[in-house]
């Protein structure tokens, strides 16, 4: 992109927006099923846009400068606090930051030479980006392939003197299930380890939903030998993008999350979160979504969640071909496919203005589509379904994805540091996924069926390299 030879007009640059804006999903409506999270109430939207825009550009660097930072922080955090059990936060830009400030506190604590962190397969990769950031060992647990849940004992086997933290899920994202907390928690206590439950999907709505009468176990800081938890407000607390709150049972190991460094003669530099300066605006609009909602307005889309989300697993039991895995206690539902390849039925949903999230195959658990039910779902619930069950009979008429002979072997033993990003583009070309400008949308169906075919460190791979061409020099 070229500057402008002249500024250019406000109207003129929406206008181009807008323009950009074509092709890209839907954010409100509910036919997007990840990645947005709706109430479907424009006069929230409304509040946290205003609050976003008038915090836009002040600073949370130095909160000595900007007290209305510290004022609103607090007020968040305590309400997050209120929710799960007590505990001293610190306001985030999402979960991955939560997670990484929660294991870089584990780690600071521990001051292990070697240090390692143990999780089950269906843990946020947050974490292991959070290990690879920090310098700390993953020892990934199998889950019981029944329950997809972890199983305590598997991780009081894997925890040894070089853990620094034990992790768990409330709910795991993959099939929405919460792990036992409560056991895990014990576990972690007799080893003297700290645990952290990611809730960042749970957090904030599990209590909506144990209040709306679901069965929702101990998970959050009342549980004995829970020592932090993430909890994120953009999404079920429906707050605009950019705002997490990761809660610490104990002061002082929120104290080893800060950084501080006075080793340089400038400002000085003190850090609650990795990142130094950065806008108030998503403190202003998280804050402004909880105000204008309040308890009533959660409970209410609580209700809302809990029922769209009986009647979605109760609809995908009567479609031919679709089992939902295992029983979420959650509103995230994740279902595969028996004689349907769910990566068609995905382009076809797609093609019928839905988006339903692919989710690839892993440790024993089936290439699956997830659905993430929101507030806003229960309206459409029953337009999902009809869409789910005719994508479904047109995946069953397509039949699977076909890949070319020798494709997998060929891709998998490539040497992608030996070709450019031009040749790659080619080459998903020439099977079918033009991944160059101007190309348009791709059928994902292909693309998903040979990642899947791929083992985990080849996936990673070609999608580093998918994401290079996507964005170009």
């Amino acid at each position: 992109m070229n500057l402008p030879p002249a500024g250019r007009t406000t109207e003129d640059l929406l206008a181009e927006v807008a323009r950009l804006k074509e092709h890209d999903l839907p954010v409100r409506g509910g036919q997007v099923t990840a990645y947005v999270y709706d109430t479907g109430r424009a006069e929230v939207n409304d509040a946290a846009t205003r609050a976003y825009l008038e915090m836009l550009e002040v600073n949370c660097l130095d909160p000595t400068a900007f007290p209305s930072v510290v004022e609103m922080e607090r007020q968040v955090v305590g309400a997050v606090a209120d929710l799960l059990g007590g505990g001293h936060g610190i306001f985030t830009s999402g979960g991955t930051e939560s997670i990484m400030l929660a294991v870089k506190a584990a780690r600071d604590l521990a001051g292990r030479d070697r240090p390692n962190l143990v999780l089950p397969v269906t843990a946020h990769p947050a974490f292991h980006k959070a290990a690879h950031y920090l310098g700390v060992e993953v020892v990934a647990m199998p889950v019981d392939l029944s329950t997809y849940k972890v199983r305590a004992r598997d991780v009081a086997a894997a925890i040894g003197p070089d853990t620094v933290l034990v992790v768990a899920s409330a709910p795991s994202y993959p099939q929405g299930v919460i792990d036992p907390i409560e056991e895990v928690a014990a576990v972690a206590s007799a080893a003297g380890v700290p645990f952290h439950v990611d809730a960042c999907v749970g957090g904030w709505l599990l209590p909506w939903l144990r209040e709306a009468g679901a069965t929702v176990p101990p998970f959050d800081l009342s549980v004995p030998g829970v020592t932090s938890i993430s909890c994120d407000l953009h999404k079920f607390g429906y707050a605009p993008k950019g705002a997490s709150v990761l809660l610490f049972a104990d002061p002082a190991m929120r104290r080893r999350a800060y950084f501080a460094s006075a080793a340089w003669p400038g400002y000085t530099i003190i850090n609650a979160t990795v990142q130094s300066s950065r806008s108030a605006g998503p403190l202003g609009g998280a804050w402004a979504t909880l105000q204008a909602l309040g308890r009533q307005g959660y409970a209410e889309l609580g209700r809302a969640t809990l029922e769209a989300t009986t009647r979605l697993r109760a609809g995908l039991a009567d479609i031919p071909g679709l089992r939902v895995l295992g029983e979420p206690e959650s509103s995230l539902v994740a279902f595969a496919g028996d004689g349907v390849d769910v990566f068609v039925l995905a382009d076809e949903a797609r093609a019928r203005g839905w988006f339903l999230q692919p989710q690839l195959s892993y440790a024993g658990i089936p290439a699956n589509l997830h659905i993430t039910v929101t507030g806003v779902t229960l309206a459409g619930v029953e337009a999902m379904l009809k869409v789910i069950a005719e994508s479904a009979e047109a995946a069953r008429e397509r039949g699977p994805v076909v890949l070319p002979e020798g494709l997998v072997e060929l891709v998998a033993g490539l040497d992608l540091d030996a070709i450019d990003d031009a040749s790659f583009a080619e080459l998903s070309a020439s099977v079918g996924v033009d991944l160059r400008p101007g190309a348009g949308q791709p059928e994902m169906a292909m693309v998903n069926a040979v990642l899947d075919a791929l083992p985990p460190a080849s996936r990673e791979a070609v999608l580093v390299r998918f994401l290079s061409v996507i964005y170009g020099s």
